[in-house]
Parts: C-alpha cells; structure tokens; sequence
C-alpha cells in the first residue's frame, strides 16, 4: 500500500474518533449541569479541556456554552470537532478510490451536517440536536467501514488509527480524574461525587456495561480497572490495544514491510502487560504514573507506525 493512502486512512479514522470522543465529553458534562451536580462548573470545564489535552486556543472564560462553542467550532483550533471532521473528510477525498461508496456518502453528509452547524452558530438548545448527529454519524461510518471495505490493510489502517485515538483518549481522561480521587480507592463515592464519577464512566459509554459487572457501587479501584483492564469493553484500554495489534499484525502479514520488529516489539510489549497486570499492579506503580506510561507507548507506537509505513526512507523503499 501507497504510503499516502496509509497515511490518509490512518488519519481519517484518528480525526473521527477524536470527534466523537469530543462530542461525548461536551454532551455529558452539559447533562450533569442540568443535574446541578455539586462540582462547580469551572472545576468541570478545565476538567474537560485538560482531558482534551489543553488546547492552546480556547480557554475557560467563565461561560460554560461560550466554551462548547468554542470546542466544536473554533475555526483556529485543529482538534475542534468540526476541524476534525473537516480533517476526516480531506483525507479520506484523497483516497477516494480506496474507500467504498457508502463511506464515503456517509462521511460527506456528516460534514455537511456539521458546516451547516457551524455557520449558524448553534444557539444553547439546539447542541442537544448538533452533538448526537456527530456522534450517530461517526458509528454510521463504522458501521458502514465494517460491513462494506473488504477487511484487508485498508481497513485494518482505520483500525489502527480508530483504536489508537481511543486509548490514548481514555488514558487522558482516567489520569484527569485520578489527580481529583480523594478518598481510599476502594470505598464506594459519596452522593456528592456520585454523579461526577458516573459522568466518567459515560463519558467512556461504560456506565451500564460496567453496573452489569460491579453493580451500581461506584469505587475508583473498580472504575479504573473495568476502563483500564477489561479485556471485553470496546472502550477499555486493554481492549484497545489488544485490537490496535492484532491489526499492527495483519499489516505487517499483508505488506511484508521490513523493519517491523521495533514497532511490533513495542505494541505487543504494551499489550501483553496490561493482558497480565492486575488492579495491585496499577496501585503500586501508582495510577498516574501508569496512565502516563500507557500515553508515552501510545505516542512512541504513533511514531514508529510513520518511521515503518509512511516515511521510511528509499533505502527500504527500494528493498521491498
């Protein structure tokens, strides 16, 4: 495969999980304001934007909506949702031919839809209308990518962008939390904090998936665990990672690249350790020491997928 249809495919699917994990994170913290959650809104907000990796362009000005807007619109920043779904559909334009019809149908309505929003500038009510069409066009163009791309190197490309982006946002997100956990990680949270703590665990689509395994006794120990361990919930880390290699695997199957093993030694590294750590082993080595562990792995696979299948150098070029 082309290094720019690579590239173009690897991006496409990154940017729309991005979008989608943007989307999920406004529209939850916009419902627990209407819970009057005890949590003050800038708390939440500059929680929000530091689970976002603090964009350098927007910025918590005391107006909770004026900052949503800015997060979906804010035409300078490249990670607002509408950028990244503008991003999404330039990539996958260049690689018109190697994607299906439907996907492509499905992702320029999308960004048709979301052009549309931003040109109007959506007043307060309407984004409980703009944010599930980002988030429903995003799981249509998966389901669309599964059920009509031949399941070759193209579409693992979108796996590994898809599954990369999102352990990498959930890693974000759980150290966010962790530098406010305050009490033992076993004991269950307070009334106070409970809708806070559940705001995670839906912010991450896990809220009933993880009642069904703990019940709706929220500890820290066990949230962390399920989003970090779990090795069935799509959301998971684990899960993640365990699919970013199996598709890792198959591309290098497919292509025969040469200089893989760094790249395979590294993925497989990290995914091996979280199939056999614990919950304990997490706590000894301290959680946010651990998520940030995951995230330096995450970057260094990011680097090493560019050094192996989009810009490695003509002498390997010229060795395949």
């Amino acid at each position: 495969m082309l290094s720019r249809v690579a590239d173009s495919l690897y991006w496409t699917s990154r940017y729309l999980e991005r979008a989608e994990h943007t989307v999920r994170l406004i529209d939850i913290n916009l419902g627990l304001m209407l819970d009057k959650s005890h949590t003050s809104a800038e708390r939440r907000w500059q929680r929000v934007l530091a689970a976002l990796g603090n964009p350098s362009d927007i910025h918590w000005t005391g107006d909770a909506y004026r900052l949503v807007q800015d997060i979906c619109f804010e035409a300078t920043s490249p990670n607002s949702v509408v950028n990244c779904i503008i991003s999404a559909r330039e990539n996958a334009r260049q690689i018109r031919e190697e994607i299906s019809t439907e996907q492509w149908q499905r992702l320029n309505r999308l960004f048709h839809e979301v052009s549309r929003a931003r040109t109007e500038r959506y007043s307060d009510l309407q984004f409980a209308e703009f944010l599930p069409t980002v988030i429903d066009g995003v799981h249509l163009f998966q389901g669309v990518t599964d059920t009509t791309l031949s399941h070759g190197e193209g579409w693992q490309f979108l796996q590994v962008g898809r599954f990369l982006e999102r352990a990498s946002a959930t890693a974000m997100l759980l150290d966010v939390y962790h530098r406010e956990v305050t009490r033992s990680p076993e004991e269950s949270v307070d009334a106070y904090e409970y809708l806070e703590w559940v705001g995670l665990l839906r912010s991450c689509t896990a809220f009933e998936a993880y009642c069904k395994v703990y019940t709706a006794d929220l500890t820290y120990e066990r949230m962390l665990e399920f989003l970090l361990l779990n090795a069935d919930f799509p959301h998971s880390i684990r899960y993640s990672i365990d699919h970013l290699h199996r598709s890792l695997t198959a591309i290098q199957q497919e292509s025969h690249q040469l200089n893989v093993d760094e790249l395979m030694r590294v993925s497989g590294k990290l995914r091996t350790v979280l199939g056999y750590d614990q919950i304990s082993d997490v706590f000894t080595a301290g959680p946010g020491n651990y998520l940030r562990r995951i995230l330096q792995e995450c970057h260094r696979i990011h680097d090493l997928i560019y050094e192996v299948y989009i810009q490695y150098s003509v002498q390997t070029a010229l060795a395949l």
